[in-house]
């Protein structure tokens, strides 16, 4: 990632990448977008974001983020359905922190149009 690239690990500079979505200037048009601006999201510390991308049924009510976080790198491993076509998608990817890394497949659904983080689980490796 160089200092012009968004954290998410697109080439594109932040405000024209995520921060499109952050702002509310654009929706994410699929799962795997929504899946890179949340992870932006925990990079900068946007627990707003994450809340409002958040499915109503799973969100929870208040979301504590750690300051002292580092986040490192994103790596989408692998996608399924999630495009303008699907109602439903999920994305496989490893975030990179200072320390170690994690490893989800995130569930996803279309709410009102609009594309919402469910859930997620560690797949088996």
């Amino acid at each position: 990632m160089t200092m012009r690239s968004c954290p998410c690990g697109l080439p594109e500079p932040y405000e024209r990448c995520c921060g499109r979505y952050h702002g509310g200037g654009a929706a994410a048009p699929t799962a795997e977008a929504l899946m890179r601006s949340r992870y932006c999201a925990f990079v900068r510390l946007d627990a707003g974001y994450l809340l409002r991308t958040w499915h109503p049924r799973t969100r929870p009510t208040r979301l504590d983020l750690d300051p002292g976080m580092r986040w490192t790198g994103l790596e989408i491993l692998g996608t399924t359905d999630g495009s303008a076509f699907h109602g439903t998608g999920t994305v496989t990817f490893r975030a990179s922190y200072r320390g170690g890394s994690l490893l989800e497949r995130s569930r996803f659904e279309r709410v009102d149009g609009a594309w919402v983080y469910v859930d997620g689980d560690v797949p088996e490796q």
